[in-house]
């Protein structure tokens, strides 16, 4: 694929002169380019903005072996093509002189220029393509959960910074100040954020911003996570987006909205006539996400701690089953006040996931159920968290993997996931994955030492 940054007459594209002049009028001297590695850690390069030209032009060159599941020492060689599209002021980086920094995402090519398929975003762009392709554009609208700790020295703890539960008010919420300047940094990058609120667990919150297209909300996804983190931090407090950071109380989640609609703006997942106003494509869509949810699993809950959280008990979802009433079943239909709002929510994804990732298995998942028709089971309306193991057989529901290596062993026998990665992202994803896991099998735990070594 070609430098989109430059046009057909050879000039800059005028997507990339208008992020020049923003640079200019804004007095950023500074930019950071920013990219995620397979396991979603994001990463970046930061350059004087009087490069910026030459960065949208020829990209910037870095070492790709030096990241997470790229590429193998003799083919480091590797560039940024930043996305002019994600041109964002950094609110919390302008400084008393009026200069400000950046910031750009970038897509991540070989020397030649070439698309890298290890890329994340390039995935994902591949999914929207195979959408597209079927006359569909995907909107995802998620709510990422997190927590706010106490640091001690400079270091985080696991000490909450409230006491509150969910929905609650100050004094018992004393993150609404945080949450407030988080809100605040979010719409100077862009976001249209919808609603924000203290969870169910003490020292949890969520704050909800505005669906978007695919590709813009897996950005945005990696672009709330470092905001949160970084406005947290002014407050002397540690965010995080580990899923179960603490025992015995709610994980953080990740509910991810989803929805098709067509090239004219029509959402083919409403139809009007049914009990659900669920279109025959948008069932079939949910049949192949409850299909491949095993291996779906792997990516959208892909650490140890993730299956900490998927556990019968704490909200978290661990049925593979859809319902339009309750929340005990992996998928929700919610309630849609208008056609364009139709759309289904998979609930098991947490925020510790590559959003670009999650985003193209949760899409391929979905687009396989449409192309080979499946039917939806009907869904289950009943409180599933109290069925036990006959009731779920009789209702022919299973379980999600009940850890990382079964999650991993899912994946790799579903080959519409595996191809929905690719080659490469589904192999260095694996090995990275099964070494996490061996890892973690051969720890001894506080717990282990606490219930075992007096004992025997």
């Amino acid at each position: 694929m070609g430098n989109e940054n430059i046009a057909s007459d050879g000039g800059l594209d005028p997507k990339a002169q208008t992020v020049l002049d923003e640079i200019e009028e804004h007095n950023v001297d500074f930019l950071r380019i920013q990219f995620t590695d397979i396991l979603g850690t994001v990463k970046n390069v930061s350059i004087p903005a009087s490069q910026a030209e030459k960065a949208f032009t020829e990209g910037i060159y870095f070492d790709g072996s030096s990241i997470e599941g790229f590429v193998r020492i003799q083919e480091s060689d590797m560039r940024l093509r930043p996305d002019p599209n994600t041109f964002a002021l950094l609110p919390w980086k302008t400084r008393d002189d009026g200069t400000a920094s950046a910031r750009l995402i970038a897509d991540v090519t070989d020397a030649s220029g070439a698309d890298f398929k290890g890329d994340p975003r390039h995935v994902l762009k591949r999914a929207l393509k195979r959408a597209g392709d079927m006359g569909y554009t995907l909107n995802a609208g998620p709510e990422p959960e997190f927590f706010l700790f106490e640091e001690e020295d400079g270091r985080a703890t696991t000490i909450t910074h409230d006491a509150g539960g969910y929905f609650d008010l100050a004094p018992k919420d004393l993150a609404s100040d945080v949450r407030r300047d988080i809100i605040y940094g979010l719409e100077k990058m862009g976001f249209e954020v919808e609603a924000s609120h203290h969870e169910v667990a003490e020292g949890q919150h969520e704050i909800d911003f505005k669906y978007d297209d695919g590709l813009t909300t897996a950005d945005n996804i990696a672009t709330f996570r470092a905001v949160v983190r970084a406005i947290a931090a002014e407050h002397d407090l540690h965010s995080t987006f580990m899923p179960k950071p603490i025992a015995g109380i709610n994980g953080s989640g990740m509910h991810t909205h989803l929805s098709l609609f067509t090239e004219d703006g029509e959402n083919v997942f409403h139809d009007e006539d049914d009990e659900f106003n669920l279109s025959e494509t948008a069932k079939q869509f949910l049949a192949g996400v409850l299909e491949h949810a095993p291996a779906i699993t792997a990516v959208c809950n892909p650490t140890v701690n993730s299956y900490k959280r998927l556990v019968p008990g704490y909200e978290a979802p661990v049925y593979v089953a859809w319902s339009d009433v309750n929340r005990t079943a992996l998928i929700r239909k919610p309630a849609a006040r208008t056609p364009a709002a139709s759309r289904v929510e998979l609930r098991s994804p947490d925020p510790s996931c590559n959003p670009y990732l999650a985003l193209a298995v949760m899409l391929h998942a979905g687009l396989d159920g449409i192309e080979r028709g499946l039917d939806a089971p009907d869904p289950v309306r009943e409180n599933i968290y109290e069925f036990d193991e006959s009731t779920r057989e009789e209702y022919n529901i299973d379980v999600l993997p009940p850890n990382l290596g079964a999650a991993i062993d899912a994946l790799e026998a579903d080959d519409v996931i595996l191809d929905a990665l690719g080659k490469h992202v589904a192999e260095k994803f694996i090995e990275a994955k099964r070494a996490e896991f061996d890892e973690y099998r051969v720890a001894v735990s506080e717990w282990e030492l606490e219930k075992y070594l007096e004992t025997f």
